[in-house]
């Protein structure tokens, strides 16, 4: 194994701070493991990519990266990307849930109010992340209020990742996401979320993206 990519990858790990280290290893469980990612320190992590991707594991870590917005570490150490992965729907396991045809209460609104009509922008990784990463405490109740989520998948997925809201925001969104498949689109979550307190930069962040 080249020194250069060794190296090259350490410093990319030593360069997040530990909350997004934590999200990186989150994201690469499509890919690794998580018996092997959750006990990893960044030395270990480093090691497992360095063994399961040799010679590839600078683009894996730039595709993680990227889903994370941290465009100026690629651009720092002048990572590889993966251009065959899409970035719609990077790694993730074949989780949807069937949903019912013609169901009217599908998407965010109680009582079988139908949704306004969606942007067809789909939310890629990328942008759940920047989305939980905004988001606040009252996270449980944004998605049992207003993604319309079971309190029992919150309280599993709180378990699942102890100690990291950030994850946990955003593993509700994921989930919100698998739920409504190719409805899962931007306009659909900033319909969903309007009615919630939350962070104004949120709405405007989801508003900048429709206009992409």
């Amino acid at each position: 194994m080249a020194r250069d990519e060794r190296a090259t990858l350490l410093e990319v790990h030593q360069a997040l701070p530990e909350e997004q280290f934590q999200s990186l290893k989150f994201l690469l469980e499509g890919r690794v493991p998580a018996g092997l990612l959750l006990p990893a320190s960044r030395p270990e992590l480093c090691r497992i990519l360095l063994q399961r991707f040799p010679g590839n594991s600078l683009r894996v870590t730039a595709g993680i990266l990227r889903q994370l917005g941290r465009l100026d570490l690629i651009q720092r150490f002048q990572l590889p990307l993966e251009e065959q992965i899409p970035e719609e729907t990077p790694w993730e396991p074949n989780r949807d849930t069937p949903k019912v045809r013609g169901d009217p209460t599908s998407g965010c609104r109680p009582g079988g109010i139908p949704a306004p009509p969606v942007n067809p922008r789909r939310l890629t990784e990328k942008d759940l992340m920047q989305v939980a990463q905004r988001l606040g405490k009252e996270w449980q109740e944004v998605g049992i209020l207003h993604l319309g989520l079971e309190r029992s998948r919150l309280e599993q997925i709180q378990e699942e990742n102890p100690g990291n809201p950030v994850l946990w925001n955003f593993e509700m969104l994921r989930e919100w996401r698998r739920r409504e498949q190719h409805q899962a689109t931007v306009s659909q979550l900033r319909s969903c979320l309007e009615p919630a307190r939350l962070d104004p930069g949120i709405l405007d962040f989801l508003q900048s993206l429709q206009g992409d």
